[in-house]
Parts: structure tokens; C-alpha cells; sequence
């Protein structure tokens, strides 16, 4: 692959996520349903299982929507790994929010994997897990 072009493929993705990001931050976590591809498959550490298909992620985020309010996040050290038609973006993130007064900071990692479906990319696996340095189980 050209190297102009895995550069514009991983511009493409990473923007997708923040755009996705910034809705969600406002309360909105439909620009993560509209990426999602309708076989998606997502894990999330407040759920017990796996969620299947975009209907199912549709309705766990409809119950979050209004919600999530965030002040401001920073995604880091985005590394996307392209593999044909598909490209697995990974990254950590950290979010913060006020809170009774106080700010309240959250760290996750993110594991996204696109596949590039009728010409567009679309989420086909979202694993968030909550990151606590120097910690141990």
C-alpha cells in the first residue's frame, strides 16, 4: 500500500472516532451507532456480555443518551493497522467532567475494528476496557 494512502486511510479513521467522541462528550452516542456496520459486536466493562448487531448497541445507547456530558477528552497515541479492508484502530483514552463541583476523570482503552463497507468505514468490533496504571487486579 502507498504510503499516501495508508496515511489517509488512518486520517479518515482517526477522524471518524473523534467526530463519534465529540457527539457522544455532547450526549449523543448515535455517531457511534451510525459507524457501527449492523453486525457489530461490542464490549464494554458495565456490561456483563457481549452486545450483537447495531440494534442491540442502538438500545444500550439509547438508555445513555442525555447522560454523558464530558468537558473535554484526549485521544492518544492512536495507532490504526490496515489490513486490506480492514483497519483496527487502538488508543487510550481519558475524559474529564465536573461533577458536584468536582472533576472527575476517567482513563479507558479502546480497541475499534473498521471495515471498509460499500466504499465507507464502518465499526464491525468496539472493546472499551477501564485503564488503572499501577494497578494490579
Amino acid at each position: 500500500m502507498a504510503e499516501a494512502l495508508r496515511e489517509d486511510i488512518v486520517s479518515e479513521i482517526v477522524a471518524l472516532e473523534r467526530k463519534a467522541l465529540d457527539r457522544w462528550g455532547a450526549g449523543d452516542p448515535g455517531g457511534f451507532v451510525e459507524l457501527s456496520a449492523p453486525e457489530v459486536t461490542y464490549f464494554d466493562p458495565h456490561l456483563e456480555r457481549r452486545l450483537d448487531g447495531r440494534d442491540a448497541l442502538k438500545s444500550y445507547y439509547a438508555s445513555l443518551a442525555g447522560k454523558i456530558h464530558m468537558d473535554r477528552y484526549e485521544l492518544s497515541n492512536p495507532k490504526v493497522q490496515i489490513h486490506g479492508n480492514v483497519a483496527v484502530l487502538s488508543f487510550n483514552y481519558v475524559s474529564w467532567s465536573t461533577a458536584e463541583g468536582k472533576t472527575v476523570e476517567s482513563r479507558w482503552n479502546c480497541t475499534e475494528v473498521y471495515s471498509r463497507l460499500d466504499g465507507e468505514w464502518r465499526i464491525i468490533q468496539t472493546h472499551w476496557s477501564l485503564t488503572r496504571p499501577g494497578q494490579q487486579a
